[in-house]
C-alpha cells in the first residue's frame, strides 16, 4: 500500500472510530451497558489502527508521524483500561482513560507541527485543534468522574463529539490534499 493510501485510509478509519466512541459515551442514545463498552472498545481500536496507518503514511521523522504515534499510544492506553475494567482487576481504569486522552491530545498538538512546515491545510489544522480540545475535555471529564462530580459524563460526551468532528475534518483535509495532488500535482491551500 502506498504512503498516501495509508494516510487517507487511516484518517477515515480514525474518524469512524471517534464517531463510534462518541456514540458509546453519549448517555441519551439508548443502548445497553454491555454494548456501550463494546462500542468504546471498537471505537478506540479503530482510532489506534487509523493513527498507526496515518503514522506509517507520514514522512519519517515528521511531526505528523510522531503525533499519530502518540495518539495511537493514547488509544492503546484507553483500550488497556477498558480491558482491565472488563476483567474486574483492581486497577482503576479511570487512570488509563485520563492518561490515554491526554496522550491523544498531545499527539494532536504535535501533529500540528507538520501543518506549518509546508502547505497550510485548513481542515487538518482545525481538525487537530478540535481533536486535542476534545481529548482534553474527555480527560477533564474523567478526572471529574473519578472525583465523583455529577457533570463529568456531560463533559466526556461533549469532548468525544468535539474529537469526532476534529477527526472528520482531518480526514476531509487529507482527502482534499490527495485530490489536489492527483489533479494538480501539488496540495492546494484551503
Amino acid at each position: 500500500m502506498e504512503q498516501k493510501q495509508k494516510l487517507l485510509i487511516g484518517s477515515w478509519i480514525q474518524a469512524l472510530g471517534t464517531v463510534i466512541a462518541a456514540i458509546s459515551s453519549t448517555p441519551s442514545i439508548p443502548k445497553m451497558d454491555e454494548y456501550s463498552k463494546s462500542l468504546d472498545f471498537i471505537g478506540n481500536t479503530l482510532q489506534a489502527t487509523g493513527n498507526a496507518l496515518e503514522a506509517d503514511g507520514e514522512e519519517p521523522q515528521s511531526y505528523g508521524r510522531i503525533g499519530n504515534q502518540i495518539q495511537a499510544i493514547g488509544n492503546l492506553t484507553v483500550i488497556s483500561g477498558l480491558y482491565l475494567n472488563e476483567e474486574n482487576l483492581s486497577i482503576p481504569s479511570e487512570k488509563f482513560f485520563i492518561s490515554g486522552n491526554l496522550f491523544q491530545a498531545l499527539g494532536g498538538v504535535v501533529s500540528l507541527g507538520s501543518e506549518f512546515g509546508g502547505g497550510y491545510n485548513f481542515y487538518a489544522v482545525n481538525g487537530n485543534l478540535l481533536s486535542a480540545t476534545g481529548n482534553s475535555l474527555q480527560a477533564l471529564g474523567g478526572a471529574k468522574k473519578k472525583a465523583g462530580e455529577i457533570n463529568s459524563e456531560a463533559i466526556i460526551t461533549i469532548g468525544s463529539w468535539i474529537q469526532a468532528i476534529g477527526s472528520i475534518l482531518i480526514a476531509i483535509g487529507i482527502s482534499k490534499e490527495q485530490e489536489g495532488k492527483e489533479k494538480y500535482g501539488m496540495p492546494p491551500s484551503y
